[in-house]
């Protein structure tokens, strides 16, 4: 049994009242989704920075987005904590919900990078004498001591390096003075932190959290991606045959949790119940796959566990499908396990060929793909499947979205070094 199903869940009943994307295929929920099911992809050529050496020039660029919305002292900040702001933002504005949120109100954001291109940029200039000295000196000089809580727009930019950056900023931005923490476990970090939000508020250490996770591309990530030859230098192709790795985006996405009390008593219909969530990991190998799915099947069955639900009750799984050689067969195997005599009648897919693999963002992401499926009744498709894997032999919802009701969705996240988190996603009734 999974080690987390021994301890009693306490009687807390959590819901998700808001939710917040950016992402390259539309910044907002609404176009986000508009564009999932649709069959469109916001993968396409990189023009930030030069991508001369790479595996692959395209990825989940964002490229239309509300900077608008970020308040000015968020102007000189990494692209990666200002992508989690604006998904926050939105998810507060969904919620209802209005700063300062005050000291019954955590944050936990999740990343793989953080800010690294800001980091990058720093690193260079200091190296070579640009800005070094208006950059890095006076952080602590008399015009950011003891001055209102605004931050400099210097002092915003160096800090957005840091992988606590854009906890700490929304933080700040929410008035939300309860506890937090900042997550980095790999591309499981998103549905691990809402995870984590879950249990803090079951556990009665907050009663609203703000949770999700976000990332940027940068020539940093994207080259150390590439050496660990999980790019594909073509179309990202999940479960299809033919597919030969996976292609790399940014983004961010955030959703507001509170008790179902404290929801019901703002008199805010729930979007939809977090009922149960897992993690682990493989302890398998620093970088390479388990490719027999023994660790993904655990915590698919650690969520349902959590849950108090039976994998009979799964109606819709969202995979982790990054298109690559090991991950899709392993993954299939796991949900043939899980569901049984159920698997081939149980529709899955991965959004991954829509919205490209953002990293820390994506199991946040793929958690709101989830809500949205379950509150539309509509299921998004598997883009650029064409051709059969004997290995991966389940109903992937190939490229055309489907009208399907639906109660109950799995969301499943791993990640290099073995990380591995599901969210068991409910209709709130």
């Amino acid at each position: 049994m999974n080690q987390q199903s021994e301890h009693p869940v306490p009687n807390t009943r959590v819901v998700i009242t808001g939710m917040g994307v950016v992402s390259c295929l539309g910044s907002g929920v609404g176009a986000f989704w508009e564009g999932l099911t649709a069959s469109r992809s916001g993968i396409g050529p990189i023009q930030s920075f030069d991508v001369t050496g790479l595996r692959n020039p395209e990825g989940g660029e964002v490229r239309d987005w509300p900077e608008e919305t970020l308040p000015e002292w968020a102007a000189g900040m990494d692209d990666a904590v200002r992508f989690a702001l604006a998904a926050g933002l939105e998810a507060m504005a969904c919620a209802g919900v209005e700063a300062p949120l005050g000291p019954n109100a955590g944050v936990i954001l999740a990343t793989n990078f953080g800010g690294a291109g800001t980091f990058q940029k720093w690193a260079s200039d200091r190296r070579s004498g640009v800005g070094a000295s208006s950059r890095f000196s006076d952080f602590s000089s008399e015009s950011t001591i003891g001055k209102a809580n605004v931050p400099r727009s210097d002092d915003a930019g160096f800090k957005s390096s840091l992988m606590s950056t854009a906890t700490d900023a929304l933080a700040l931005l929410a008035g939300a003075t309860g506890p937090r923490a900042s997550l980095s476990l790999s591309c499981s970090s998103g549905a691990a932190a809402i995870g984590m939000a879950l249990d803090w508020i079951r556990l009665g250490k907050a009663e609203i959290m703000i949770a999700g996770g976000y990332d940027a591309l940068t020539l940093y990530s994207l080259s150390g991606l590439s050496c660990l030859r999980t790019v594909t230098t073509e179309k990202i192709r999940p479960f299809d045959k033919n597919r030969s790795g996976t292609v790399f985006g940014e983004g961010a996405g955030v959703v507001i949790l509170e008790s179902e009390s404290r929801a019901v008593a703002r008199q805010v219909r729930p979007l939809a119940v977090v009922s149960g969530w897992a993690s682990n990991n493989n302890a398998h190998h620093l970088t390479a796959p388990q490719t027999d799915g023994r660790g993904l099947l655990q915590v698919m069955r650690g969520a349902c566990d959590d849950a108090q639900r039976g994998p009979s009750a799964i109606d819709y799984v969202n995979a982790h499908g990054t298109g690559t050689r090991y991950n899709d067969p392993a993954e299939t195997s796991a949900l043939h396990e899980l569901l049984g005599a159920r698997a081939q009648e149980t529709p899955v897919s991965s959004i991954k060929a829509a919205i490209s693999h953002t990293m820390g963002a994506a199991g946040a992401i793929e958690a709101i793909a989830c809500v949205q499926a379950i509150r539309t009744g509509i299921l998004p498709p598997t883009l650029n499947w064409s051709e059969r894997d004997p290995d991966c032999d389940l109903d992937y919802l190939p490229n055309e979205s489907r009208e399907r009701s639906i109660a109950c969705a799995l969301s499943v996240s791993s990640g290099i070094g073995g990380n591995n988190a599901a969210l068991l996603l409910e209709k709130y009734d």
